[in-house]
């Protein structure tokens, strides 16, 4: 399993200090710098410590409330050491959605996958099929979700010699017009005939994705889920899932709904073997000042508790053209972008070094590497401040950043998180 610690810290890590050059990452850490003072450049992304460590306590604390298990997306963060953290936390395991994403898992050390989506790729099932052989402590379940599908991931697994067989969960169509997933209850169960025939597949459970539900909304979600939940019921009754399984496995659970995913879960009748009631939401880990922000759950359960932002943006402002407009050096290669702009928040004056809200600040727009600021009277912004800006969607905001400081609320670098895209 590959020493994170290890790695040579250099030119590939954007914003890191230039005088850091072949320190290792663990020896960066270890000396603590501070994040304005020793030596970082911008623009530079940062995430706090304190709230990535109340989102991992609190959706633990959730989980074991509702009676959940939960896997968490891993393709939110790419990053092990949150998968580290994450499974410290109670996670049963990390969800992937491509083989790709399972095999940085698997490097390592991840013992248990839930890749959330039909895998037919025949490379990467003769993949899959080495690594099933090869580590009987590995769990590895996936979606199938058409008869062609089974029938490919037979033959695939037929042919690399497979002698353990893969997991496999039916996965419900979340509505017409939906994404991916079988669209009636009739086809859910020739595609687990499908399976039932392939003597390399095991069928263990059904799975879907409620955020998916056309027009959610409360009552839509919840009608779905239920369809699930009754597909299971149904499927148990005729005997369909191995019992040589231990357990049926019910799966959803994205990050805008799961608090609906709790409440019809815990609807779940008795049936022939215990049910492993699995979540998945991912984005939960850093959360955000946009999207998720305004659609976590927990708005509509603020009894349950409040994720916390983890992601700050540091850029610099390198222009300051007319007293109503100003540029930092932050732009699309460095921020999310695809829901919604960054959000201006903090500015960390550049001859003092005091902070403050960035009142009369807004970001208007980003170019590849410039965010545009509109500055409204008394914004009092100047060339060589830094602005600190909220981040809206996590997984567009990690996927441009290969390694980030975690700092804690006085600046201090604590550790440092590598992602893999």
């Amino acid at each position: 399993m590959p020493d994170l610690a290890s790695e040579r810290v250099d030119h590939r890590f954007k914003g890191l200090p230039p005088d850091a050059e072949g320190l290792t990452v663990g020896e960066l850490a270890a000396e603590r710098r501070n994040l304005f003072t020793g030596g970082f450049t911008t623009p530079v992304l940062a995430l706090s410590a304190e709230s990535v460590a109340h989102n991992l306590r609190l959706l633990e604390e959730y989980a074991q409330r509702h009676g959940l298990a939960f896997a968490p997306h891993g393709k939110t963060s790419m990053a092990p050491r949150l998968f580290e953290r994450q499974l410290e936390h109670g996670a049963w395991g990390i969800t992937a959605a491509v083989p790709h994403q399972a095999r940085v898992y698997r490097a390592h050390g991840i013992a248990r996958i839930f890749l959330a989506n039909e895998l037919v790729d025949a490379v990467a099932l003769r993949w899959l099929a080495a690594e099933l052989d090869a580590d009987p402590g590995f769990r590895f379940v996936c979606y199938v979700d058409s008869v062609r599908g089974a029938e490919l991931m037979d033959e695939a697994l037929r042919a690399a010699g497979a002698s353990r067989p893969v997991d496999v969960v039916v996965e419900l169509g979340a509505g017409e017009g939906a994404r991916t997933g079988v669209r009636t209850e009739a086809e859910c169960a020739a595609v687990a005939d499908a399976v039932a025939a392939a003597g390399t597949l095991r069928l263990v459970g059904v799975a879907g994705y409620e955020g998916e539900v056309p027009a959610a909304d409360p009552e839509r979600v919840r009608a779905w889920l239920r369809r699930l939940v009754a597909l299971a019921a149904d499927f148990d009754k005729a005997g369909r899932f191995d019992p040589a399984a231990g357990e049926i496995v019910v799966s959803a659970g994205g990050s805008a709904w799961f608090d609906t995913v709790a409440e019809v879960f815990a609807e779940i009748p008795d049936l022939s073997l215990p049910v492993l009631k699995l979540l998945r939401s991912g984005a939960y880990v850093s959360h955000d000042d946009g999207h998720y922000r305004t659609l976590t759950p927990f708005n509509r359960v603020p009894a349950e508790g409040a994720l916390r932002p983890a992601f700050r943006l540091w850029s610099q402002v390198v222009s300051r053209p007319t007293p109503e407009q100003a540029f930092t050096n932050a732009g699309k290669r460095d921020a999310a972008y695809d829901l919604h702009l960054p959000e201006a928040q903090v500015v960390r004056d550049a001859l003092t070094g005091a902070l403050r809200p960035a009142e009369g600040i807004e970001v208007t727009g980003l170019s590849d590497q410039h965010a545009w600021l509109r500055t409204a009277a008394g914004a009092g912004l100047e060339v060589g401040d830094w602005v600190g800006m909220g981040l809206s969607h996590p997984c567009t905001a990690f996927d441009k950043w290969q390694l980030i400081p975690l700092v804690e609320a006085d600046g201090t670098v604590v550790d440092y998180v590598r992602t893999f895209f």
